[in-house]
C-alpha cells in the first residue's frame, strides 16, 4: 500500500493507520487519482483513527491539496474515523492550508512540530 516515486513517496504504516508522505508533489489532478484510491482503501479498513503524517512533504500543489480536502470530507460524513494531520511549521504550504481542513471537518487534530 506504498507509492513511491523519484519525487515524493507515501507510505501506509498499517500498525499505527499513519501515512507518511515526504517530498514534492506537483501532479496534475489525475495523477492524484491513485493517491485518492489509497486513501480510500486506508478508509476502507475503518480504523478508528487514521494519521496524516505530512511533516516532511515540502509541496504540494493546489490540485494536491483539493484531493486531500476531498478524503478529510469523506470522513467527516462517515463520523467513525478519527483524524490527526501532523504539520511541519517550517513548511509554508502547510502553515496556509492545513487550518482550512478543519471546516471540512470540524474534529480534526492538527499537531504541529
Amino acid at each position: 500500500m506504498d507509492i513511491i516515486t523519484e519525487d515524493y513517496s507515501i507510505k501506509y504504516d498499517t500498525e499505527t493507520s499513519t501515512i507518511h508522505w515526504q517530498g514534492i508533489m506537483r501532479l496534475n489532478g489525475k495523477e492524484y487519482n491513485p493517491i485518492a484510491e489509497l486513501l480510500n482503501e486506508i478508509a476502507a479498513l475503518e480504523p478508528s483513527q487514521i494519521t496524516l503524517n505530512l511533516q516532511k512533504l515540502e509541496g504540494l500543489n493546489s490540485s494536491g491539496i483539493t484531493m486531500l480536502g476531498k478524503f478529510i470530507f469523506k470522513l467527516a460524513k462517515k463520523k467513525t474515523i478519527g483524524l490527526l494531520i501532523q504539520c511541519s511549521k517550517k513548511i509554508t504550504w502547510q502553515q496556509k492550508s492545513v487550518k482550512n481542513f478543519q471546516r471540512l471537518m470540524p474534529k480534526l487534530q492538527i499537531e504541529w512540530d
